[in-house]
């Protein structure tokens, strides 16, 4: 099995083994741990079932985050959904109202998976959980679909970086939906190209977003760039699906954006020091936390 460093090293990987893009993650797994692959996909199923346990939870918890900033809103969307014919249709707004289940039971301290962080968990959950009660789904196909969301993952992240604080929320919630892209991609029986056309074009679409969390909370406005993330990722599978291409290669994109984060000053850096952390509203309400505190 070929080293794999880059996007381009995954398509010619999967295309001369003849294997998905999960299939190789689990491979390249299974070579470097040592553990059997019934093993490796057994430890995935469990991180499959704590998303959904927190899809589970947040979808019907309507209190508020101990922030006081967030908590609430699935409840809302998940009612908005049950009264008609959502504009977003049901795919994006399934999606949507897992990924706000998600991501308020991160706020509330519940347990999730960080995919690829803490503050980008709701966009991979989302979409999957969307397939699976749009498309029927499976949860074996699920499993198999974290996988690839894990080798996509892997490759930006030895590329360039996943945390905020590195390269603004592009480094976060980007990667969150480049990879939610080109999970789905795969999950809908794309090739492993299209698949990295989707991860690229996703990416390309949140360049140069900053990390401006209120009060340095994952909260506000993480959880709804979270929500904007999932449709995001079903629009650029679309158009993947569809044989449109990423006219930059994917590569050169995440090369771009880490150029991109080397650039952003740190004000913009999960600091919040900038953006929205200093309007008068979330400088207001950092002042109330921090009098909460004391």
């Amino acid at each position: 099995m070929m080293k794999i460093q880059s996007m381009a090293d995954l398509v010619q990987a999967c295309e001369s083994e003849e294997k998905t893009i999960g299939e190789m993650m689990l491979m390249m797994e299974a070579k470097k741990t040592g553990k059997g692959k019934e093993t490796i996909i057994s430890m995935m199923e469990e991180r499959l079932i704590k998303m959904k346990e927190a899809i589970d939870d947040g979808i019907k918890d309507d209190s508020t985050a101990p922030s006081g900033l967030s908590g609430g809103d699935a409840v809302r969307m998940n009612g908005y959904m049950n009264q008609g014919k959502p504009l977003s249709g049901q795919y994006i707004s399934h999606a949507m109202t897992f990924s706000l289940a998600t991501s308020e039971s991160n706020a509330r301290m519940g347990v999730i998976v960080a995919t690829p962080t803490a503050g980008a968990a709701g966009v991979l959950p989302g979409v999957l959980f969307s397939l699976h009660k749009n498309d029927g789904t499976s949860y074996k196909d699920l499993v198999m679909g974290l996988f690839t969301a894990s080798m996509l993952g892997y490759v930006i992240a030895n590329r360039s970086f996943i945390s905020g604080a590195a390269g603004g929320c592009q480094a976060e919630v980007g990667s969150a939906t480049a990879m939610a892209a080109g999970t789905i991609v795969e999950l809908k029986g794309g090739t492993p190209k299209q698949a990295v056309n989707a991860t690229a074009i996703a990416m390309k679409s949140l360049l140069g977003l900053v990390c401006d969390p209120v009060a340095g909370l994952v909260e506000v406005p993480c959880i709804k760039r979270n929500v904007m993330g999932t449709s995001i990722a079903f629009s650029a599978a679309d158009l993947a699906l569809a044989g449109i291409e990423s006219r930059i290669p994917c590569d050169e994109v995440i090369e771009a954006m880490y150029k991109i984060g080397k650039d952003m000053p740190r004000t913009l850096r999960e600091t919040a020091l900038g953006g929205l952390a200093m309007t008068e509203t979330g400088k207001k309400a950092k002042e109330r936390l921090f009098r909460k505190k004391t």
